[in-house]
């Protein structure tokens, strides 16, 4: 946000509020419960006297939603924008990685029947790209909430998710890939 005093600062403190309330309308074309907001992929809003500039960070560079995304939040942001004129880009730094994701974006993807990867203080799982053996207990189960889950595939619908089986519920599932540590 502006700093107080600036003159018209209060003005683009609301139109900034406005945007961000428009781009959280905004859903993730692949995972229709979640918003673009609760995914983490809006990085800034920055908002002047004649212009409203997103930044966008995508969950991965070849994501096949990423024009949808950008058309659906620039379309948003010009109707918060208070006649500004409106640019929407994505940037590639920093990375998006799924810390990002907000506490009710879990809660969305849950919903859907995707986990999500683990928050960073319960880092435990660990999958690889390739396995002779499956892997246990690599995600929590969405539907259930068992631990007892089988990883199937690394390879899931996209590059960013892979596919499980829930033991205790009989259920498939998909869940984001963790992020790896360093």
């Amino acid at each position: 946000m502006t700093r107080t005093g600036e003159p018209g600062s209060r003005e683009r403190d609301a139109v900034e509020l406005r945007v961000w309330e428009a781009l959280s309308a905004v859903r993730d074309p692949e995972i229709p419960p979640i918003s673009i907001t609760d995914l983490g992929v809006v990085e800034r809003v920055r908002v002047t006297e004649a212009a409203v500039e997103v930044e966008l960070l995508p969950t991965f560079a070849g994501c096949p939603a990423l024009d949808v995304i950008r058309e659906e939040a620039e379309r948003a942001s010009r109707t918060a924008a208070g006649g500004r004129a409106v640019s929407v880009r994505f940037v590639y730094s920093p990375p998006w990685t799924s810390d990002r994701i907000t506490p009710a974006g879990r809660e969305a993807l849950r919903s859907y029947g995707l986990t999500p990867p683990p928050t960073a203080e319960r880092e435990r799982a660990f999958i690889p790209l390739a396995s002779f053996d499956r892997a246990a207990g690599a995600a929590t189960c969405p539907y259930c909430g068992s631990e007892d889950t089988v990883l199937e595939s690394a390879f899931g619908p996209t590059l960013c998710r892979s596919t499980h089986f829930c033991r205790s519920c009989r259920n498939p599932f998909e869940a984001f890939k963790p992020k790896l540590p360093h």
